[in-house]
């Protein structure tokens, strides 16, 4: 069992400074690409002497951190000048799926795909009926269809494995999506205009139920009443985890609706949140719970006691700017094993997005020391 880690997380007052900072980098821009703001050592977490936990392996913003070589690089070389490296803008939801990373990117409006074999980032921007608005949030089903929320349009778009647009689901209905998660014969939506998690059978694409049962009950009568909620994950057990910024909680209900917990609340200290976001759990019932405001990711045990939190950079060189979303991968490892050290076994994946800084998708591994 995983000891807590006593980091501090940043004062409410911190908080408010990096609201302003962040505001005026959305006014200014900011710098994107830097690729000597990488740690030049492995990077743990809990840091030593504790054992480690999470080891920060990479990061993804662009072709040049895929391998490719530099557009001045590849003119100096063949005299012909080369592409601009593509990068990621302003990423909000990604998954790995099929050897790829696909990435909700607002800043470009488009899904990107980072095609880790052919060194690419390629830009997916459907036309006609699929055509997005904001793509926002993203799941991809075993079989390869993608789910993509789009918060433009307010549906969630729905994709083949050969990138033919299959239908919406949600239209002609008054809905504002945010997040999309995938079981074996369902669909969860969040949506905060509703208040709740909308549930859609897979096959018919039909609403099924919400959660909570009654999205309009007050909190005493409905212990699990969402009022923002922005994401979600769920388990193999069927249970669903739900971040709600509105209550600065994570809402974990049973596969049939009924609420079972509740994590955290609003606050600066440990197991507390200031603006909860992604959400993802491993198949341990370990949860990732991402906060934009604290800038910090914190894993909870199955009971929701906090284990570990991880973010700020304590001088290591990596930290996360205005994270969004985490997911969870154990079927891609071999495309990370060399970024490990070579006394961590990786378990498993974790990707974190980060909306700003270098770093755009961070990649860490859970393991243990060998």
């Amino acid at each position: 069992m995983m000891d807590i880690v006593r980091l501090k997380f940043l004062s409410p007052l911190r908080i408010r400074l990096l609201l302003m900072v962040v505001a005026a980098m959305g006014l200014a821009g900011c710098k994107t690409g830097d690729h000597s703001a990488k740690p030049k050592a492995d990077v743990f977490y809990p840091p030593a002497p504790e054992a480690p936990r999470i080891q920060y392996l990479t990061s993804i913003s662009d072709e040049q951190d895929l391998g490719i070589q530099s557009s001045s690089f590849a003119e100096y070389v063949t005299g012909v000048k080369a592409p601009a490296a593509q990068k990621i803008l302003k990423p909000y939801g990604a998954v790995l799926a099929s050897g790829k990373i696909f990435v909700c990117d607002t800043g470009n409006r488009c899904v990107d795909i980072v095609d880790f074999e052919q060194k690419k980032i390629r830009l997916f921007y459907p036309r006609g009926m699929g055509k997005f608005g904001t793509p926002v949030n993203l799941a991809v089903d075993a079989d390869g269809t993608r789910y993509v929320v789009d918060t433009g349009r307010k549906v969630v778009l729905v994709f083949g494995a050969d990138e033919t647009f299959r239908g919406a689901i949600g239209e002609g209905v008054k809905m504002h999506p945010t997040g999309v998660a995938l079981s074996t014969d369902r669909i969860y939506v969040t949506d905060i205009e509703a208040h709740c998690v909308r549930v859609y059978d897979k096959a018919s694409r039909k609403p099924v139920s919400t959660i909570p049962a009654n999205p309009e009950a007050d909190v005493d009568s409905e212990p699990g009443k969402l009022f923002i909620p922005v994401n979600l994950a769920v388990d193999q057990q069927g249970k669903v985890y739900v971040s709600d910024m509105g209550s600065c909680q994570v809402k974990i209900f049973a596969a049939d609706g009924k609420h079972l917990r509740t994590i955290g609340g609003q606050g600066d200290l440990p197991g507390q949140f200031a603006r909860p976001k992604g959400v993802a759990v491993d198949r341990a019932g370990r949860f990732y719970v991402v906060d934009a405001a604290a800038q910090v990711c914190q894993i909870f045990d199955a009971e929701g006691k906090l284990l570990l939190f991880f973010g700020e950079s304590e001088g290591g060189g990596v930290s996360l700017v205005m994270p969004a979303s985490v997911s969870v991968d154990y079927d891609h490892l071999a495309l990370f094993q060399k970024y490990a050290a070579p006394d961590f076994a990786l378990e498993y994946l974790v990707l974190i997005t980060n909306q700003y800084g270098d770093h755009k998708v961070d990649v860490y591994g859970f393991g243990h020391k060998k």
